[in-house]
């Protein structure tokens, strides 16, 4: 296998910026430009090539088995000088038997060589992406391995499972010494409950990792853009007093309570004659349906507008400083109320990201809901009048199949170029 470089750290001028070699000619590569220190020791060392002083840098050597990538490895921390990080890439890329990496080389032979599974990997191409604490935690989740353990657990009781149904067939001519049927029954309902309590979260997962929607809903001249504004701390959308000044969908990405939040500030809602504005109330009512959650601001408590709060939604009144004695009331222009809206915003968002699961790709939601169409299919043959041993079996290895795709236990080169893409060059 080749040895492989990039700069593991961004481009740019820093403080310091990581190098990053991998492959069986790493501490050869290494012994070329300085004196090789003690393996898994950080050692500063002047980098000489041809005479040249390149830098003074903290070199680390990782033997095989003990590295990210389970090769021999190496990291020369140098000065971030855009000139220098240049300088020692070129003479890398001049040595013998070394290549510049490709993206997410490395983290791809960390895969191959059993130090990460495929479940990992997406964790923590999550966890680069991570913008939010939230996002931070759930990427961590997953790349710690506690997705790879669920399923091994899983798949050792399915494991269990069709080792009993496949003695009843390997000794259908003899007595079995007992009745395999209540303990596989026992099993796959247990599995079955598990398998849907993950996916009952995977929404949630898919919400922090994507990030919440919260939609801003009102009559035209309500304040919504002016709330907007408030929210975000910057003007991001045009306020004016003539109504229906907005017309397309302003989005506004914050962090609030450690989630991703849009906030949508939409056209006002009312029957209008003007073509575009009717297509801003159209648009405004679209993604305000989809949208996670929608907060009303009212003009009045008995205000009737063409889209109704749904459960869980927040109603407040606005304009809070031409008001008197209105308890939930906001102003976007003195900032009344406004922390309390956040407050609320934030409460019922994390009630729904208590909910996560561990599920946080399309990918391994779809094996999952295979995986319960299977054992429900396993069920189902156990409670039919001629049970047919060999077809429960199927389902438990199409069950045990499905779900081992998750963690890359069975064939998914199909999936390792389109994972690896996303990868930056030195990871």
């Amino acid at each position: 296998m080749d040895t492989i470089f990039a700069l593991a750290s961004a481009r740019g001028k820093a403080g310091v910026a990581v190098v990053r070699l991998s492959g069986p000619s790493a501490h050869a590569a290494v012994a070329e430009l300085c004196a090789l220190p003690s393996v898994r020791h950080a050692a500063l060392r002047q980098l000489i090539w041809q005479g040249e002083v390149l830098d003074e840098a903290l070199v680390l050597l990782f033997e095989a088995g003990a590295s990210f990538t389970g090769e021999c490895s190496a990291e020369l921390q140098l000065h971030g000088s855009l000139a220098v990080v240049a300088r020692v890439l070129r003479v890398l890329s001049g040595i013998p038997g070394l290549r510049l990496a490709e993206a997410g080389e490395f983290t791809r032979r960390a895969l191959e060589n059993g130090r990460l599974d495929l479940a990992q990997v997406e964790g923590l191409a999550d966890l680069i992406d991570a913008e939010t604490e939230a996002q931070r935690k759930q990427a961590m989740r997953v790349f710690s391995g506690a997705l790879g353990r669920r399923v091994e657990a899983w798949r050792l009781d399915l494991v269990r499972a069709a080792a009993l149904i496949e003695a009843t067939i390997d000794f259908a001519d003899e007595d079995v010494p007992f009745d395999v049927t209540p303990e596989v029954r026992g099993l796959i309902e247990k599995l079955l409950l598990q398998l849907r309590a993950e996916l009952t979260g995977a929404r949630a997962a898919e919400q922090i990792r994507h990030g919440f929607e919260v939609a801003i809903v009102g009559a035209p001249n309500a304040g919504k853009s002016t709330l907007l504004n408030a929210l975000a701390g910057r003007e991001a959308a045009i306020t004016s007093e003539i109504a229906g000044t907005t017309r397309d969908v302003i989005e506004v990405r914050m962090d609030i309570a450690g989630l991703a939040v849009t906030l949508l500030d939409t056209a006002g809602l009312r029957d209008s004659v003007d073509i575009v504005e009717k297509l801003g109330v159209e648009r405004a009512v679209d993604r305000a349906r989809s949208a996670d959650l929608r907060v009303f601001l009212m003009q009045n408590a008995d205000e009737a507008l063409m889209l109704q709060p749904e459960v869980g939604d927040i109603v407040i009144l606005g304009k809070a400083d031409v008001r008197t004695g209105s308890h939930h009331a906001v102003s976007g222009k003195t900032g009344a109320g406004i922390d309390w809206l956040i407050g609320e915003i934030a409460l019922r968002l994390s009630d729904r990201a208590a909910s996560a699961g561990l599920l946080i790709r399309e990918r391994q939601r779809i094996a999952m809901e295979a995986a319960v169409v299977y054992l429900e299919s396993a069920i189902g043959g156990m409670a039919s009048a001629v049970a047919l041993p060999e077809l429960i079996a199927l389902d438990l290895h199409r069950s045990m199949r499905v779900l081992e795709s998750m963690t890359g236990r069975i064939d998914i080169e199909n999936l390792l170029d389109e994972i690896f893409s996303s990868f930056c060059i030195g990871k």
